[in-house]
């Protein structure tokens, strides 16, 4: 099979609608697994044991080998076929799911926590990869806005997925949810996806070698900065070396043949606005989230089930807005429905460093909470159209698996960060010193989401993208032609 063939789905088995669904819920256990367990420590610590820097590991082991291997997943279901990898990785997920359950010990459910990120870091990507596959492109806007809505819903209600299945059931059940799904979701993708390849170039060894250990090293270094010490002597290594190999990778990228991830891809302003703008989003989102459902329970004195309720105006409105958003994005172009997004994410966020107190009103921050969940689907539909409309098709595969690496890279950040401002001004002390360390962090997290705004404002408009790709792929048949003579 030639290279121009193999960039291109070998059978479409089934339709947009079956790829919609598919996908769809397999971004969902995904993503839901990054926070689904924090509300679930204190049952887990209950029943297995261990000590305070075990319990953090069962939330670090998933987000570590998630985000380290996320461009590595991406770039294998380009070489040897997007589909079957997407396979094996939901067969991982989904056996690592089951032995999570079952774990005897603490031990052991972080080694399970550990192989879930490795299968979730193989299918997520290529689940952005398979739709674009499958759905038009006049109709992708809409299809991306619905996978959004889903991936958005899932990240953010993780808390109160866990806090409630743990409350109501038992801990176990945040993964046994996972175990049916993956078991339904096997079959049907192998019949109704259809098999795509990228350009079929050779793996790039050397470079995924130094982004998996450059990843590995930064998200490992921030993961742990908050609870050993920013001056932690392996903190400090891990940060250093992974900023080192990170580095290594990108000179390495600019000199090699064929690389897992071409650094003239960054020369595009479409391709750099929206990932420098996604990598914001979630560092100001992921720890403003973190903070404020810790606010509603440790705070407020809501259970976990009640805080994740009146959390739903903010993370429940992705389900609502995001199609909306997608068709919007078909019609006048991402760049204005994401910026929107980002600056109305950033004006709930001032608002609600504005107006927690130790007894704050539930209706006194409904306006933030609606504000925030309004700009957060704004932004995730059309955010994965501008990311892989701005690169050949052939390079969609490794698009999505960098974007999402630096999404996850961004959540890990804004934890890391919120927590330290937040540790630097307040505590858990009393209600009070929380609130006092919560506004710094808020009023952070708003202010870098307003940079992320004004990030996506300096992407081109959508004719300008269109016109570079275009004059991409008739490069690479060109070359190909070349090759072939």
């Amino acid at each position: 099979m030639s290279q121009q063939a193999q960039a291109t789905p070998t059978a479409r088995r089934g339709g947009a609608l079956w790829a919609l669904v598919i996908t769809s819920v397999a971004g969902f256990m995904a993503a839901l697994d990054n926070l689904v367990v924090t509300t679930a420590l204190p049952s887990i610590r209950e029943d297995l044991g261990g000590a305070l820097h075990d319990l953090e590991w069962t939330v670090s082991a998933y987000t570590l080998t998630f985000a380290v291997l996320l461009m590595t997943g991406a770039a294998l279901g380009d070489r040897f076929g997007r589909r079957r990898l997407f396979l094996v990785g939901l067969t991982i997920f989904t056996g690592a799911s089951a032995a999570a359950a079952l774990a005897p010990g603490i031990d052991s459910l972080i080694a399970a926590r550990a192989v879930q990120g490795v299968g979730a870091a193989i299918m997520m990507p290529l689940t952005l990869t398979l739709l674009t596959a499958a759905v038009p492109a006049a109709r992708r806007g809409m299809a991306y806005g619905i996978w959004g809505a889903v991936n958005g819903l899932a990240v953010a209600s993780g808390p109160l997925i866990g806090g409630s299945l743990t409350e109501h059931i038992s801990w176990q059940w945040i993964f046994w949810l996972n175990v049916p799904l993956g078991v339904v979701l096997l079959p049907l993708a192998r019949v109704r996806l259809a098999e795509s390849h990228g350009t079929g170039a050779r793996l790039d060894i050397p470079g995924t070698l130094l982004a998996s250990g450059g990843l590995f090293g930064v998200v490992y270094g921030l993961v742990r900065g908050p609870s050993d010490g920013w001056t932690d002597s392996l903190v400090l290594l891990a940060l250093f070396a992974g900023g080192a190999l990170l580095a290594a990778f990108v000179l390495y990228s600019t000199r090699a043949k064929n690389p897992m991830l071409p650094m003239r891809l960054f020369r595009s302003r479409a391709f750099s606005g929206i990932n420098a703008a996604s990598l914001l989003m979630f560092l100001g989102m992921f720890g403003s989230i973190f903070l404020l459902s810790q606010y509603m329970q440790g705070v407020l004195g809501y259970s976990p089930t009640e805080a994740g309720l009146r959390m739903l105006p903010w993370t429940g409105m992705p389900m609502l807005v995001a199609p909306i958003a997608g068709i919007l994005s078909d019609r006048i172009g991402g760049r204005p429905v994401v910026a929107t997004g980002l600056f109305f994410q950033a004006a709930g966020l001032a608002y609600l460093a504005s107006v927690v107190t130790v007894d704050a009103s539930y209706g006194s921050q409904l306006p933030g909470l609606v504000l925030s969940g309004i700009g957060m689907a704004l932004f995730f539909a059309p955010a994965s159209n501008l990311v892989m409309s701005s690169v050949r098709p052939s390079e969609q595969g490794i698009a999505s698996g960098a974007n999402n690496a630096l999404r996850e890279v961004g959540g890990a950040l804004g934890i890391a960060v919120m927590a330290s401002i937040f540790s630097a001004q307040g505590g858990y002390e009393t209600g009070q010193s929380f609130v006092d360390g919560l506004r710094p962090a808020l009023v952070t997290g708003a202010g870098v989401v307003a940079v992320a705004g004004l990030a996506a404002l300096l992407i081109p408009s959508r004719k300008r993208v269109a016109g570079d790709v275009v004059r991409g792929v008739t490069e690479e048949v060109r070359e190909l032609e070349g090759v072939a003579g």
